[in-house]
């Protein structure tokens, strides 16, 4: 068992979290982290509705009697989204922890604050988290540029981000990007981090509600079966390699090529609906980090937890500390 300030100041049994995933996060995933003894976030977004949130909540908390909490992102879209209505179900519903990400989200901290809420705000940079911290958020969630998902534009991979915030930030702080087992987990302890985030370790698990072809995909893949797409737009994602992600980055790079030439492809429907629902993982954009190399099975997310504790436990007793002279 490890205690760190992650788990003392959230009340998690693991320092393991499944950070918000679009499309992933619902309770069918969430509740099987929860009762692993893990942290595990719906994701708000994948609810068309706030009162669709609501619902996915309780049906949440029918699921599990241990703590979750919801991943609220913020970013401009094309069509307003209700943030503040989102919020609300969040509250309303009893949830006391939520996560944050994209756009600052201080102007909903003093409505989290006075419910009780405690907010994990992820970040790609250090600046941002000196700055989320100096806002009042309760622990940063840094992503190094291993992770699936949007890594921002600096390219720092978490060897170097994690100690380098570690330095900087003195609330806990979560290490994500690259993990999916114990060695992750020691590696991630002693950089500095409290807890380590996993994204696509969680997809390859038996409760993600995502086709089976997917699954077996994010295992047959290895480190290098990613891409990075929207670079030239200034939005960079790392996502899996296939035939429409290789296309998009092939139109990308011709000369005065623009958003709109892609657009086709990039649709998030077309991922969440030909790949995540029917199963044809060449059938648009699905994200997935690095660790898809570090993935070889689909256990149940009690067996993975276990697992990785397990394993890390191992590596300190038995290689570690036998290193020490």
């Amino acid at each position: 068992m490890f205690k760190t300030r992650f788990t003392e100041t959230f009340g998690i049994e693991h320092p393991i979290i499944c950070g918000g995933m679009t499309g992933v996060g619902t309770a069918d995933l969430i509740a099987a982290v929860a009762n692993a003894g893990a942290l595990g976030f719906l994701t708000a977004l994948t609810q068309p509705t706030p009162e669709a949130l609501r619902k996915e909540i309780k049906r949440c908390q029918e699921m599990t009697d241990r703590p979750f909490g919801v991943n609220l992102t913020i970013l401009p879209t094309i069509n307003p989204v209700p943030y503040d209505e989102y919020r609300d179900a969040i509250i309303d519903s009893g949830v006391k922890i939520v996560e944050t990400a994209g756009n600052n989200p201080e102007p909903h901290l003093p409505a989290f604050r006075a419910a009780g809420v405690r907010v994990i705000h992820k970040c790609v940079a250090v600046r941002h988290a000196v700055k989320a911290e100096k806002i009042g958020v309760d622990a940063i969630s840094i992503d190094g540029f291993e992770c699936a998902g949007h890594p921002g534009e600096d390219d720092i991979p978490g060897l170097v981000l994690i100690p380098a915030a570690a330095d900087k930030v003195r609330i806990p702080l979560i290490a994500s990007g690259g993990f999916a087992d114990g060695r992750g987990l020691v590696a991630a302890l002693a950089l500095g981090a409290d807890a380590i985030n996993m994204g696509t370790r969680f997809m390859a698990t038996v409760e993600a509600p995502i086709h089976e072809n997917v699954k077996r995909q994010i295992v047959a893949n290895d480190e290098r079966a990613t891409v990075l797409v929207y670079r030239k737009f200034h939005n960079t994602a790392r996502v899996a390699k296939n035939t429409v992600s290789e296309e998009i980055v092939r139109l990308s790079e011709q000369p005065g090529a623009e958003f709109k030439d892609i657009a086709h492809l990039a649709s998030g429907a077309r991922g969440r609906v030909n790949v995540m629902a029917d199963g044809d993982v060449d059938g648009g954009v699905w994200s997935a980090g690095l660790a898809q190399g570090l993935i070889h099975d689909i256990p149940t997310t009690a067996q993975l937890v276990a697992r990785i504790v397990t394993e890390a436990e191992e590596v300190l007793r038995e290689r570690l500390c036998g290193m020490l002279r």
